[in-house]
């Protein structure tokens, strides 16, 4: 995937154009955080050479995504008919326009489609769970991210019935780390809201997939849904609340998010903690569910990791968290955890900075973040070249 990703991404890139369009510009001015009211700036007064954009912008929206717009024909077209046991069983809505937002300094000089309208985010949803386990971290209640994920972890109670979730059975997933989750090196093996972990992704051989002797923790690199979704089961048990509530209250609200947002889990991911019913949320749409947010709500969340967790006065995350956040994973140096993918290496993205990032996810959704020109850039529902192996 890795490979086949960098050439998804880099005519993305090469669309929209907006790095090479930007005058050199020093940051000694005071960062614009926006309130409720986003103020915007005519692209001029930003820097921009307004024709350029406009023809950028154009390219953009004449590059939309020629997949379905019904998600969930999408999903049976794609995941559907490669994989076995990949029927939806989280919500699914079908998607809107072509959609896309330009944040300099802060402010926002362009933007287009409707970018106020909330769809599926998909795989962008993962960066949101790394964010409340980053939390989490910050706070103490994960002491170390080389930690073994599964003392934090003690059998769940499914609900309505069912035997207990042993979510870390064997003895080679006991040794997992809460860093093996997030940078998907853990190689975890288990059936999860009845995904077992080979089915996503498997390769033309499913038997060999299914058999195959299983990687050390932290040597080899596999985008996984089943695996994410253990982690956010792991999550929820640390916090002992919905993730989507610390999610509002840690983040969300701080930056100033719309109340329109929702994530979501699958209709089979109901636990009980302390007594209480709860979802445990999906980090993406491959079965459904996932984040349901707008274009304003994702660029927020951009300006918030390009200003390394800060918010205002207000340090949300950790610099130390996005620091790791933004360190290439051994396996895969495109990606940090999940689901920062990075331009260290310069393959990614081979015509923007090293230090240039993306949350991205299927769709494509994506989230582009410029840290030397202050600049954060949505796209939504943008051509992936067809690719089947995708977010």
């Amino acid at each position: 995937m890795k490979g086949q990703l960098a050439m998804r991404i880099t005519p993305l890139a090469r669309a929209l154009a907006i790095a090479v369009l930007l005058p050199t510009i020093a940051l000694a001015q005071s960062p614009y955080f926006p309130g409720k009211e986003w103020a915007h700036k005519d692209p001029g007064e930003s820097g921009f050479d307004a024709g350029r954009l406009k023809a950028a912008i154009e390219l953009a929206v004449s590059h939309e995504s020629r997949r379905p717009r019904d998600m969930a024909e999408d999903q049976r077209a794609s995941f559907g008919k490669n994989e076995p046991q990949a029927e939806i069983v989280g919500p699914m809505k079908p998607r809107g326009d072509m959609t896309g937002i330009v944040v300099h300094h802060g402010y926002i000089v362009a933007e287009w489609g409707d970018p106020a309208r909330v769809d599926m985010a998909h795989s962008v949803s993962k960066s949101f769970l790394s964010s409340v386990i980053g939390v989490a971290f910050d706070r103490g209640m994960i002491r170390r991210i080389e930690d073994p994920v599964a003392p934090y972890v003690p059998p769940v109670q499914p609900f309505p019935k069912g035997e207990l979730i042993d979510v870390f059975p064997t003895a080679r997933d006991k040794t997992i780390t809460w860093d093996d989750m997030l940078r998907q090196t853990s190689d975890w093996e288990g059936t999860l809201w009845d995904k077992p972990d080979w089915v996503d992704r498997p390769g033309p051989d499913v038997e060999k997939n299914r058999t195959r002797e299983r990687s050390k923790p932290g040597t080899a690199w596999k985008y996984n849904d089943t695996r994410v979704n253990a982690l956010a089961l792991a999550a929820l048990n640390v916090w002992r609340r919905p993730l989507p509530q610390v999610l509002k209250e840690a983040i969300m609200d701080p930056i100033g998010a719309s109340d329109t947002w929702r994530w979501f889990g699958y209709e089979n991911s109901y636990v009980v903690i302390d007594g209480e019913v709860m979802q445990s949320v999906s980090g993406g749409g491959h079965y459904g569910g996932g984040m349901y947010i707008d274009a304003y709500d994702m660029a927020r969340f951009g300006l918030l990791t390009l200003h390394e967790g800060r918010w205002k006065s207000r340090q949300l995350l950790s610099k130390r968290w996005v620091a790791m956040a933004r360190t290439p994973t051994g396996p895969n140096r495109q990606y940090g955890f999940m689901n920062w993918f990075l331009n260290a290496d310069r393959t990614l993205l081979p015509s923007n900075a090293a230090n240039v990032f993306v949350h991205i996810g299927n769709g494509n959704n994506m989230i582009m973040v410029e840290p030397d020109h202050d600049l954060v850039v949505v796209l939504r529902w943008i051509d992936t070249n067809n690719s089947a192996d995708r977010c």
